[in-house]
């Protein structure tokens, strides 16, 4: 039996995601990317970018289940909240397609994609270029931080499984 999950790092400018599929132990990479929105326009209509974009590849890959990193603590108020505000459409979202979602620490995804916790972003996508069989280093940032959630999902005793 093969599953399909989906991962999500969260942001407003940038959301970064990746679609994965464990057949046989095997991890290959579906889709990967980032929902991007701009600076210059309202911030409701980026949330609502952000919905419908997110909905677009729910239904395209028909993950089983989703994972997301949960917020790391930002000094900066303003910041952190708009990025909360993001990732509450992003569950949102994924509630109203029916997804058990999971939550990871940004600590367990990289312990999850290194064997180190305190990996740095670049330690991150060369893990999980190697992890996923990928010819080249996941790009941008924000996609292979949300491929390694779905890998550290996959090797989660709390992802759902068949």
């Amino acid at each position: 039996m093969s599953k399909i999950i989906l991962g999500i790092d969260p942001g407003i400018a940038d959301t970064g995601y990746g679609v994965i599929k464990e057949e046989a132990g095997k991890l290959t990479c579906l889709v990967y990317g980032s929902i991007k929105t701009k600076a210059g326009i309202d911030f409701i209509t980026r949330l609502e970018i952000l919905h419908q974009e997110l909905d677009g590849i729910i239904k395209k890959y028909k993950p089983e289940s989703a994972a997301i990193e949960e917020l790391f603590f930002n000094k900066n108020v303003r910041t952190a909240l708009t990025v909360g505000q993001a990732r509450g459409v992003i569950l949102l979202t994924l509630r109203q397609n029916k997804l058990p979602v999971v939550d990871f620490t940004p600590a367990q995804v990289k312990q999850a994609a290194t064997a180190y916790g305190q990996a740095s972003k670049q330690q991150v996508q060369k893990m999980v270029k190697a992890i996923l069989g990928l010819k080249e280093l996941p790009q941008p940032d924000d996609a292979a931080d949300a491929l390694a959630v779905a890998i550290c999902a996959l090797n989660s005793r709390l992802c759902p499984r068949n």
